[in-house]
């Protein structure tokens, strides 16, 4: 992390970032069928009372389901708008890896510029959050991810091959695609390579349609990366960057007359991710975006790495008005894994533990917040005993919440109280979140690049263990699990299919870029 300057020049840096931000949104949003006033781009937002649900963007009470009937499958990140959605059934009760691919390993070079941890280096496999998107279309299950190696491939469930060839990005993508949920052939992603890619799956080979360049607004306060995991609603693209903005497009999705998809999209909104209060408060400017966005009524809900959590009511934008931001609260420290919404509206936030704040050691790492009582949000709070907080996107699971920690803690909450029903330990850290299908937890670790998998249909005491599959490499990917297997990548550098025992070897798929 870069060292902070003295007060005085942070004041004079950030005016000015400001300002600069200020115009570039204006200048940016002005030329989209949206209206824009100074409001919408000064990053020292007002807090506007919600609106009600009405012809809801999201309706709350989708919370746990699939997204939509137009497409089957499992579509971004946590599967629907509320980040509630791990998969379908039946769960494996014997699995063993079925196909890996490629043969070789998925890796590249890419450049950090993180103060100390800065460099050149080589990176392999699928990283956080990296879950494959798993769907049907056209009598087959296709498996799309992006990877370590810069490209998303194309994959057939049932061995592996690729369907189309891989597509090449400038850089690593970390995070996880989305695949559109209103069945146009599109897939969305971002990478390293400072933009947001949308590409079209729709012919022999995958087709380019539209990017877009972090650097098109200035005044972002940290870099130029797309770790997060969009989502399409409504014909609108919504997505928070790296570089501290967050965004909303019109797509414009429609087909040629030769049949080929298209999207035309329009910039509609942009904003900072943060406000004067956060960087007094902070001391410091990193405040990147990295969870990915969730919807649910009305309302848009993110965090950035100062530990932000903020809700923006989205109900005008069909009209041309610009969302406004409705909630914030503050946890305290970094805060990356993305807020998952319950059927009643109530928010589930979970921090990292890196500043060492009063904020951080009052609040807690582990949160529900009840947006309807903006001024005391706070249902319950729990620390994480051993000071390292989470990466990991919290499960809901019937009544509890279960949570990760960076340290290998996983824990059971009682979604009502806060109370803890239970702990275990893995080895650490456990950066994947944690997926809950047919009563089964899945969660893998780091050190020993083991999946495990945990009976937890009684929610009150620890989950005995089903199985174990040795995958190799660490895990970080949130696995995605469909129609009885289960499809994870690792950090060694390769994805796999786990399913129902056979016996047949691990089929190796040639493949890569």
């Amino acid at each position: 992390m870069p060292s902070s300057p003295p007060s005085s020049t942070v004041v004079t840096v950030r005016t000015a970032a400001l300002v600069v931000a200020v115009l570039a949104a204006l200048a940016v949003v002005a030329a989209s069928a949206s209206s824009t006033d100074a409001s919408t781009a000064a990053p020292d937002w007002p807090t506007a009372e919600p609106t009600g649900a009405g012809d809801a963007w999201v309706d709350p009470a989708s919370a746990g389901h699939p997204w939509g009937d137009a497409v089957d499958g499992l579509l971004t990140f946590r599967g629907n708008p509320t980040r509630t959605f791990h998969g379908t059934g039946p769960m494996p009760a014997d699995p063993v890896r079925l196909w890996r691919y490629p043969d070789a390993p998925m890796c590249s070079e890419s450049e950090v510029e993180q103060g100390d941890y800065s460099g050149t280096f080589e990176w392999c496999g699928t990283g956080w959050t990296g879950q494959p998107a798993v769907f049907e279309r056209e009598g087959r299950t296709w498996v799309v991810f992006g990877a370590y190696d810069r490209s998303i491939h194309f994959l057939d469930a049932a061995d592996g091959s690729e369907i189309i060839p891989s597509f090449e990005t400038g850089d690593i993508i970390k995070g996880t695609v989305t695949v559109d949920p209103d069945g146009y052939p599109l897939v969305y992603s971002g990478s390293r390579d400072d933009h947001m890619h949308v590409v079209a799956f729709d012919g022999e080979a995958p087709r380019e349609l539209w990017t877009f360049d972090a650097n098109s607004v200035e005044g972002g306060l940290w870099n130029d990366d797309w770790d997060a995991s969009p989502l399409v609603i409504d014909d609108h693209l919504i997505q928070g960057g790296e570089n501290s903005f967050w965004y909303v497009w019109k797509l414009n999705r429609g087909y040629a007359p030769d049949g080929s998809v298209t999207v035309d999209p329009e910039l509609v909104f942009t904003a900072p991710g943060w406000d004067d209060e956060l960087l007094d408060d902070l001391g410091d400017e990193q405040v990147s975006i990295e969870s990915s966005i969730a919807v649910s009524g009305d309302v848009a809900y993110f965090t950035n790495s100062g530990g932000l959590v903020q809700g923006w009511d989205l109900s005008g934008l069909r009209e041309g008005r610009d969302p406004e931001r409705v909630f914030r609260f503050w946890m305290g420290d970094d805060t990356d894994a993305t807020i998952v919404v319950d059927d009643e509206g109530m928010l589930y936030v979970a921090s990292q533990y890196e500043r060492s704040t009063a904020r951080a050691d009052e609040v807690g790492q582990i949160v529900k917040l009840d947006p309807s009582r903006p001024d005391d949000p706070v249902v319950w709070s729990v620390h994480d005993p051993d000071r390292k907080g989470v990466w990991a996107t919290p499960a809901i699971h019937r009544d509890v919440l279960i949570v990760p920690t960076d340290g290998g803690r996983v824990m059971a909450l009682d979604r009502a109280t806060g109370e803890e029903r239970w702990e275990m330990f893995l080895r650490g850290p456990t950066w994947q979140s944690p997926v809950v299908v047919d009563d089964v937890l899945v969660q893998g670790d780091c050190r020993g690049g083991v999946l495990r998998g945990f009976d937890v249909r009684d929610t009150s005491r620890v989950p005995p263990q089903l199985w174990t599959v040795e995958l190799g490499g660490c895990i970080e990917s949130t696995p995605a699990v469909w129609d009885g297997r289960i499809y994870v990548g690792t950090r060694g550098g390769f994805v796999h299919a786990v399913g129902e025992r056979t016996d047949e070897p691990v089929v190796v798929v040639p493949g890569g870029r």
